[in-house]
């Protein structure tokens, strides 16, 4: 399989500001928000960049407001994994690119770094042209120089990030602000019928051709940087290392996520709407592009603001959209790679790689081949998005590396459903769009296919790896766990050094003997420190907490210590922890906090009918936690 890279615990993702925006421990849960908050909003303008503009001209244009709710299911989606991308930054302190150089072997990770550079040079591709264009409409430059001032202003914006990143992410709030003013504007303006968008929220497809802008709307839902960019941002957040302040930083993070995606939503949903009010209610049902739609909006509206508010906006769009484009170009490279190169350097290349095929195609076609050049650079993003996809939803499930942070099965199976929609609905695309460009090419075609066919097939193979792969290595650790095993001398060799932390569950119905002798069988005085663990499930403790005062409480409490003396008598470091509510979540949530490497827990033998009325702990806990379980069977010692 080949040889991976140990991890590096040194290298920190955008090492440069790492952990420099402290996370209060105490105070109010807004205060602690406002300090998290942040990473999802530079994520979201990802969400409402000028790539995303000619779709919602389009829709708006031919079919008024029937399909705003695209827009919304699309959110959803972003939503689900943008919140999982904060998942696996802050439950592993690692970025995308980085979780995927730990876990796949070098001749997976060049390509999948290749793909990853080429999609973010697409997306800044994107944003630059969007720019160039919005500099043209407010002052007549020409698009060439458009194109070489937003090539050199987003290294002017970017060395805020020197004054740390509060600074950064002020400035795309501000610019992210001014978006949202001027679409406000321009609906005040445009005077749309609230009534028929309420109606837009029920799903429907007009025609063949509403199902093609559909599928591109939900085909550039979610943006392959995005999703490295975020893994990276929550980690400039210092939120400490218990359990408690991570569960507490991913749940602040995901709000965080739902209120930035849902003013992308806003914005995407002002594009349609906007065109709807003022196009489609003029019988002007072919609006798709920008400059044209920036064109039509003063005769009709019958005031100059309009067009200017449009310009602004798109060109607010194209400066936030390019600077998180080039701070995700630096954590690719820096996380597949392992290679660092000083951050205004690895930006200038990222701008460089976005200007030469602008200016060049500028050059030699003209400008108005840059919408050509614009539907290229979403094909390119839709190529790359399952390799962004299909890892991010391995490693968020996978309870080794995530423990108690690994997501459930009900939301797993979400996040695939999820991904194989996009995944599905981007190959559509994709191939549409390269069959388009074959056939247009005549009798030359066969050159086209000759290029296409080879690429397609690396392609496909390397998505069918890392999508099968895990599966793969499951089977292989099964079958090797055959009728008759052949096992090796160090298999059957004790281990290297005793457990450093044990912790034992008591439920106090007997038995808890036998479970403290095997505690002190497995641990060593004075190299291991025993958590003696109980979950009180009173009435009380479940509305109060651990913190209870009620008589089982306090009763369960003092057999803790007493249990807990006899094992310091014989030499252990020994704690008690005390938890409320369900035992299952309870005990998970403890074993993690404690950071138990072995879980000492008893089975009552009960089955069936006797598991409804007791309950089953130990089979849905043994699942659930990172730690190796040693189950005492406690029936015998009721004889």
């Amino acid at each position: 399989m080949g040889k991976r890279p140990r991890p590096d615990s040194d290298h920190h993702s955008l090492s440069e500001v790492y952990e420099t925006v402290e996370v209060p421990t105490r105070g109010s849960g807004w205060r602690r928000w406002l300090a998290v908050a942040g990473p999802a909003l530079m994520v979201a303008v990802g969400y409402m960049d000028p790539g995303n503009w000619a779709t919602d001209l389009a829709a708006g244009s031919r079919y008024n407001y029937a399909l705003i709710w695209v827009l919304l299911m699309s959110n959803v989606m972003a939503i689900l994994l943008q919140s999982l991308a904060a998942r696996l930054g802050i439950a592993r302190r690692r970025d995308l690119a980085q979780a995927c150089r730990e876990a796949f072997p070098s001749f997976v990770n060049i390509p999948l770094y290749v793909l990853a550079e080429i999609a973010i040079t697409a997306t800044d591709l994107a944003e630059v042209i969007g720019s160039a264009i919005a500099l043209q409409l407010l002052f007549g430059m020409p698009l060439l120089y458009g194109v070489l001032i937003s090539g050199l202003d987003v290294l002017l914006l970017l060395m805020l990030s020197h004054y740390g990143i509060r600074k950064l992410e002020a400035l795309i709030l501000s610019l992210v602000g001014t978006i949202g003013i001027a679409f406000v504007v321009e609906l005040f303006l445009a005077q749309p019928d609230w009534g028929g968008i309420a109606q837009g929220m029920i799903p429907s497809l007009p025609d063949d051709m509403a199902l093609y802008i559909a599928i591109g709307i939900l085909g550039a839902t979610v943006m392959p940087h995005n999703l490295y960019l975020h893994t990276s941002l929550v980690q400039t957040r210092k939120i400490g290392n218990t359990y408690e302040a991570r569960r507490e930083a991913i749940r602040l993070n995901t709000l965080d996520s739902a209120l930035s995606l849902n003013l992308a939503f806003f914005i995407n949903a002002a594009i349609m709407v906007m065109a709807a009010a003022v196009f489609f209610r003029n019988g002007l049902y072919e609006i798709a592009e920008i400059e044209e739609a920036h064109r039509l909006l003063e005769p009709i509206v019958g005031t100059t603001i309009a067009p200017v508010a449009f310009a602004v906006a798109l060109l607010a769009s194209g400066q936030s959209s390019t600077i998180t484009g080039t701070l995700a170009g630096q954590i690719v490279m820096e996380g597949f790679l392992n290679f660092r190169i000083r951050p205004w350097l690895r930006r200038l290349m990222t701008r460089l790689l976005a200007i030469i095929p602008a200016v060049a195609v500028i050059l030699i076609y003209g400008e108005g081949a840059t919408g050509e050049l614009l539907v290229l650079s979403q094909v390119v993003l839709s190529l790359q998005l399952p390799f962004a996809v299909i890892p991010l939803i391995q490693f968020v499930s996978d309870r080794k590396r995530m423990g108690a942070f690994a997501i459930r099965w009900r939301l797993a199976g979400a996040a695939w459903v999820v991904a194989g929609l996009i995944v599905a609905l981007n190959a559509w695309m994709v191939t549409q769009e390269l069959s388009a460009w074959v056939a247009a090419a005549g009798s030359a075609a066969w050159e086209r296919k000759l290029l296409i066919l080879p690429l397609a097939t690396a392609v496909g193979a390397l998505l069918l790896y890392i999508t099968f792969r895990p599966l793969y290595y499951r089977f292989r650790a099964v079958a090797r766990t055959g009728v008759h095993p052949h096992p090796a001398p160090a298999d059957v060799l004790p281990p290297p050094t005793p457990y450093r932390v044990i912790a034992v569950a008591l439920d106090f119905s007997g038995g808890e003997e036998r479970l403290l002798a095997e505690a002190r069988r497995m641990g060593t005085p004075g190299q291991t420190k025993i958590y003696l663990l109980h979950v009180v499930e009173s009435p009380v403790a479940r509305l109060v907490g651990a913190e209870a005062a009620d008589r089982e409480t306090l009763s369960d409490r003092a057999w803790l210590e007493r249990y807990a003396n006899l094992l310091r008598e014989a030499g252990f470091e020994v704690a008690c922890e005390l938890g409320a509510g369900d035992p299952v979540r309870e005990l998970e949530r403890l074993v993690e906090t404690t950071g138990a490497e072995l879980l000492i827990i008893g089975s009552h033998g009960h089955r069936g009918l006797a598991d409804i009325v007791h309950g089953s702990t130990v089979t849905a806990l043994r699942h659930r936690i990172s730690a190796n379980v040693l189950v005492v069977p406690l029936d015998e010692s009721r004889r």
